[in-house]
């Protein structure tokens, strides 16, 4: 792992591996309500989110991003916890210190999308810009390394929160990550990679995607961002298996029935391993320097980026041995006949 900070880590075409996804993994786990998913478990269950830092560490990561997705002023509003907010922001921020200073990884805070950014309307830009702020001052005084503001539909939004980090994040850098839905630009009409280069010239420190779109339709965004951008970018697709004429998770549906998956019912939709390795090959190739998943990712998951990014975390130890495997590795009679009854039914 390298030294340094973000800015440090990625010159000289050095990469930052980040493994994002905590929503989709807790509610998988059951600690934490889909709907909203709104991170209540950073109050209720600390331990919990303590843990699955130090799993993806151990899978890779370079960095712990507190768990402050979705933790913002509007959500804690709509479930009646408003008054756990700063509580909230400020546990999560710690433990993501905490965790990062144990294993010399770095700590970054965290906003999203407000969920009530209106274009046409400015009282929401103020709205929007008080949200930002007051997240970015408790991030910058409780030691957040840089600051990411992800998972933005609209060029607007994502420039106020840019301007945020830059008012009140005590020179602490920004990345900021769009995320694309089936068009290929955002919610306010921006192409996608022209949003990506204007956000770059106005200062943020790494700029491309996160969520929103799976590996397979993610990167032809990628490549047409790598040629608008001259610094570090970014990628973080879903783990779901997107497709041309379904180019958001959201879109997905189950192929057996026809019905939409989202959120409820992803599983039937997953990616492989292979297809987060291939995905993770062709943005190495294109030259993302900031690398990551979103939502679906899993320790196993990230292991198989870390490798493509010539990493070998702890967790390679167990990465998988097929030669030992009863099923395809061995070759007395008693595998051999499993074999044929498993894939082919009896001669």
């Amino acid at each position: 792992m390298a030294s340094g900070g973000l800015l440090e880590r990625l010159k000289n075409g050095g990469h930052v591996l980040i493994a994002e996804g905590y929503v989709m993994e807790m509610e998988r786990r059951g600690y934490l309500q889909a709907g909203g998913f709104i991170p209540e478990v950073v109050l209720e269950h600390p331990e919990m989110v303590q843990g699955l830092h130090k799993e993806f560490i151990h899978a890779g990561t370079d960095v712990v991003e507190a768990f402050t997705y979705y933790g913002h002023r509007e959500k804690l509003r709509a479930i009646g916890r408003e008054d756990d907010l700063e509580k909230l922001n400020r546990t999560a921020l710690k433990i993501a210190r905490e965790v990062a200073n144990e294993t010399g990884t770095l700590m970054a805070g965290g906003l999203c999308c407000t969920t009530v950014y209106e274009e046409d309307n400015l009282e929401t830009h103020d709205k929007v810009r008080s949200m930002f702020k007051e997240q970015v001052e408790w991030a910058a005084e409780e030691g957040a390394d840089y600051i990411i503001a992800e998972t933005i539909h609209s060029y607007g939004e994502a420039k106020l929160a840019l301007e945020a980090i830059q008012q009140h994040g005590k020179g602490i850098p920004a990345v900021v990550t769009l995320s694309c839905l089936i068009p290929d630009e955002t919610m306010d009409g921006v192409p996608i990679a022209e949003a990506c280069r204007k956000l770059e010239e106005a200062g943020a420190a790494v700029v491309g995607l996160n969520c929103g779109r799976g590996p397979s339709t993610m990167i032809p965004a990628l490549r047409e961002i790598r040629k608008a951008c001259n610094g570090p970018i970014a990628a973080l697709p879903v783990t779901y298996r997107t497709k041309e004429d379904c180019r958001t998770w959201h879109s997905l549906k189950d192929p057996d029935t026809g019905k939409d998956v989202y959120p409820r019912n992803l599983a039937c939709v997953m990616s492989s391993r292979d297809d987060i390795r291939e995905c993770a090959e062709e943005a190495k190739a294109i030259g993302v320097n900031y690398i990551g998943l979103c939502c679906g990712n899993s320790p196993f998951y990230f292991r198989e980026l870390a490798e493509v990014y010539g990493r070998k975390p702890e967790a390679c130890k167990y990465s998988p041995d097929i030669s030992v495997n009863l099923f395809l590795g061995k070759t007395n009679k008693y595998a051999q006949k499993f074999r044929q009854f498993a894939m082919f039914g009896k001669n």
